[in-house]
C-alpha cells in the first residue's frame, strides 16, 4: 500500500497531490494540508483558504498583514484600507 508523505501511515485509500511538479501521497487531508499549505508570514498559521499577499510575502487574514504595514490590503468591510 501506499505511504503517507507526511506520517508514514499505510493506507489503501491513500491519494496524491502533485505540486511544482513533485508528487506527494497523503493517507488524509490533515496530512496534506500539514506538508503543504502555506504558513502565515505573521502570526505562523497554517493558511487553508486563499489568504491574501502583498509585499512578497503570504497573510492567513487582513489583520496579520496590517499589523506587517501592509494597510492597503483589504479583506472585509470591517477592516477598511488605512487612508
Amino acid at each position: 500500500m501506499p505511504r503517507c508523505d507526511t506520517c508514514g501511515n499505510d493506507y489503501r485509500q491513500s491519494f496524491q497531490v502533485t505540486r511544482d511538479g513533485s508528487t506527494y501521497t497523503f493517507d488524509s487531508f490533515e496530512c496534506a494540508i500539514h506538508k503543504l499549505a502555506p504558513r502565515c508570514d505573521h502570526c505562523g498559521c497554517t493558511i487553508i483558504g486563499h489568504g491574501v499577499e502583498g509585499g512578497g510575502k503570504t497573510y492567513c487574514c487582513g489583520h496579520c498583514a496590517h499589523r506587517s504595514g501592509l494597510t492597503e490590503i483589504v479583506d472585509n468591510a470591517e477592516h477598511p484600507a488605512a487612508t
